[in-house]
């Protein structure tokens, strides 16, 4: 068949769509930006705060505390506050948290720290880590969301 001869009897040619990179191509942008500057700055924690050979991996485990308790203001101030622009989740979210956390360095801290002979140290740190994310990201959009409700008043 013909494409007049399609539309005559009721269907439509499907209309042209933007190809699917093209329109993710800022998201990709902003997520590529925001990631380098969180990891720039995850990078120079690590630099003003190494870890000794065997010793607790402390810039690590407060990277990821104080970057999971910022994903927890975040995700209420976007989802609950404010009227976001549509990349401003990828950029601070996924790119900047996203590059600031560091659960890779975190595994291999682990690792480390089983192979110097630490293994309880390792277990302990796994542990740690876990359960204070969980817990930052918990009491931190908690508090956050209280401190909304409280100037709502």
């Amino acid at each position: 068949m013909t494409a007049p001869e399609t539309e005559t009897r009721g269907v439509r040619p499907a209309p042209a769509r933007r190809p699917e990179w093209r329109a993710q191509a800022p998201v990709v942008a902003v997520v590529a930006a925001g990631g380098a500057l969180g990891a720039v700055a995850r990078y120079a924690l690590t630099l003003a705060w190494p870890t000794p050979p065997g010793g607790f991996p402390w810039a690590t485990f407060w990277t990821n505390v104080s970057g999971c308790a910022a994903m927890g203001v975040l995700m209420v101030l976007v989802t609950e506050v404010w009227a976001a622009h549509r990349l401003l989740r990828p950029f601070l979210g996924t790119g900047v948290l996203g590059g600031f956390t560091t659960f890779s360095t975190y595994a291999v801290d682990i690792r480390g720290l089983v192979d110097a002979g630490r293994p309880g140290l390792g277990l302990a740190c796994l542990a740690a880590t876990l359960l204070a994310a969980l817990a930052a990201v918990w009491l931190a959009s908690a508090a956050a969301r209280g401190l909304l409700i409280r100037r709502q008043r």
